[in-house]
């Protein structure tokens, strides 16, 4: 191919039999067999054996090399001897001869190895994310992300689609997350924002006329680190569509990740018709509007259960009269499972800040149905039918109760669902689960200051005549507002976008926002639909979050090239940094740090 190699460390098997050839790499790893020198070598498409006797000139080159020395080897492809072939290389029947050998560039010692693939702390990894990226499964992580990428390019093409690129240095928002603020020379004093999504652009692009948008666009943000989730910067698949309904932009987005699930994993896909689950009935069931529908168990509303005079269970039933809500979750065939596993539910529950969870087994005695648990006794023989009804249970199942405010026994459920489910070990390991959660509320009240706010996107289509929408209720008021959630984890939020001016300023007076502050903030949007919009709507879902999920990868920075920490540093460039006076100065920048 060139002077340094005539191959690549996949590439040679037994046709190439007593060739002489060139190859180059990494030095993966090395075993000294005395008279004979083994010599793994790596490259990006894989691996090649050589061997070097110890009367070769080159012998002693090779022994003091360290792993990740970079090395050109020439030399001629021979069989190997029976019963050393290694079947899970590519080349593993073949082995380079070595006659010649060139260091193109000498390591260091290794602050991490590159041979196995052990776990290492996160700091060395991304300090050093260069070698991290050299093992095998790092390495394989972000190929898998450069072919899902080009797969969505492809189909979005055959959708219909067409890329287009949107601004990066843009203005700032006042909905989402916190804004990355860049400052503007020309501009003194002001300031661009680095766009937290291409929203209102895309929305203009159809605006202008255009048809069917995409784009793999970096979005950025000011928010902290989770596990699905890269502080600073992450890339989703921007889309939007004009003259559309709910149901189109659904269509799209099924097709598209049912190809893609399909091509890049061998698990199975719950439902090719991907469930749409209403919001308010998300929150019921799984206490969460991000339900992993691999786990069986749901969520069960008793509350009425404890205004009756039969259920003596006199904590809860105070509880409940004061205002307090009673769900539960109920699993099948647990009777012969030991105290101890109850127990730690309850125990874990504590640990995560709750009050921990009530519970008791169905069990017939004497033909009498009863509560077997700590609790078990308060609840009569007719009230237990009822509960068995309610949740769809038979004797030798179990109950789960949380009592107190909505969100609070939401939140705890919805952990408990999960962790009851792996306890049992009754999620299937093997499934995509895909669903859509719809019917959003337009609005909810801001814990904090007891005002309205809205709940998801601004810009959303609100359900219904919208000249005829009940504004006097906000809260009752739905939009075309949908997530798509796949095992719990969600890859996107869109909409069916507001395309209609009027309507636009009623909505956000009712968040408290008056026409000056729209034209202000919103100037440009505002403008545009002014002129003529067509209906349109889209979504973006999380390439990162995407290719985690292909990987099965429980963290985000294991499929990202070079990610920051969870304190948003970049260990290897030492960034963020700290800057020259003389570029303050220009910026009409002054620091005022605080110290603590």
């Amino acid at each position: 191919m060139n002077k340094y190699r005539t191959h690549n460390c996949a590439e040679l098997d037994e046709k190439e039999l007593d060739k002489n050839v060139h190859l180059s790499g990494w030095l993966h790893r090395k075993r000294d067999h005395g008279n004979l020198l083994f010599i793994d070598l790596r490259d990006h498409y894989g691996m090649t054996q050589c061997v070097i006797e110890n009367n070769n000139e080159f012998f002693s080159v090779l022994e003091k090399s360290k792993p990740e020395t970079v090395l050109k080897i020439s030399g001629k492809v021979v069989k190997r001897s029976s019963g050393t072939e290694n079947l899970e290389l590519k080349t593993g029947n073949i082995e380079i001869s070595i006659e010649r050998v060139e260091v193109l560039s000498e390591a260091k010692e290794l602050p991490m190895p590159v041979f196995g693939e052990q776990d290492y702390p996160e700091d060395i990894r991304l300090k050093y994310r260069f070698l991290d990226l050299r093992r095998d499964e790092m390495h394989k992580n972000i190929i898998l992300r450069s072919k899902v990428i080009s797969f969505i390019r492809s189909e979005m093409l055959k959708l219909g689609f067409l890329e287009y690129q949107t601004p990066i240095l843009t203005s700032s928002s006042p909905e989402g997350a916190r804004d990355f603020l860049v400052p503007s020379r020309l501009n003194p004093g002001k300031f661009y924002a680095l766009p937290q999504a291409p929203q209102q652009f895309k929305q203009l692009i159809m605006v202008s006329g255009f048809d069917k948008y995409f784009q793999i666009a970096p979005c950025f943000r000011d928010e902290d680190a989770r596990a699905d989730r890269s502080p600073g910067e992450f890339y989703q698949l921007d889309l939007e569509m004009s003259f559309v309904e709910q149901e189109d932009v659904f269509k799209v987005v099924e097709k598209l990740m049912i190809n893609l699930f399909k091509k890049f994993s061998s698990k199975k896909i719950l439902n090719e018709k991907f469930p749409k689950i209403p919001y308010q009935e998300a929150m019921l069931k799984y206490g969460t509007d991000k339900p992993d529908l691999r786990n069986p168990l749901i969520i069960r509303d008793l509350s009425n259960i404890f205004s009756r005079d039969d259920v003596k269970f006199e904590i809860f039933k105070k509880l409940v009269k004061s205002g307090s809500i009673v769900r539960a979750i109920a699993t099948k065939n647990t009777k012969d499972k030991p105290r101890s596993f109850f127990d730690n539910i309850d125990k874990w529950a504590k640990d995560q800040g709750a009050s921990g969870l009530a519970y008791f087994t169905i069990e017939k005695d004497k033909n009498e149905i009863k509560g077997k648990g700590p609790v078990g006794k308060f609840f009569s023989e007719d009230s237990l039918k009822e509960i068995m009804k309610i949740c769809d249970i038979e004797i030798g199942d179990s109950i789960f109760l949380a009592c107190g405010k909505e969100k609070d026994i939401e939140k705890i459920l919805s952990q408990a669902r999960n962790k009851i489910a792996k306890d049992l070990e009754i999620v299937d390991e093997n499934l995509f689960a895909f669903c859509w959660i719809v019917d959003y509320p337009m609005y909810e009240i801001d814990d904090k200051n007891k005002k309205i706010i809205f709940s998801h996107n601004p810009f959303s289509m609100p359900q219904g005549d919208y000249k005829n929408l009940n504004f006097e209720k906000p809260l009752d008021i739905k939009a075309y507002q949908y997530d798509i959630v796949c095992n719990g984890i969600e890859l996107s939020s869109g909409a069916i976008r507001n395309h209609i001016p009027e309507l636009m300023y009623k909505l956000f007076s009712i968040a408290g926002y008056s026409s000056k502050e729209v034209n202000e903030k919103f100037s440009g949007m505002i403008n545009a639909l002014s002129y003529g919009a067509p209906p349109h709507g889209g979504i973006a879902p999380g390439i990162d979050r995407i290719v985690m999920l292909l990987a099965g990868k429980e963290n985000i920075r294991e499929v990202t090239l070079f990610p920051m920490n969870q304190n948003a540093q970049d260990l290897m460039m030492q960034a963020p940094s700290e800057v020259d006076e003389n570029q303050l100065k220009e910026l009409s920048i002054k620091k005022d740090i605080k110290k603590n």
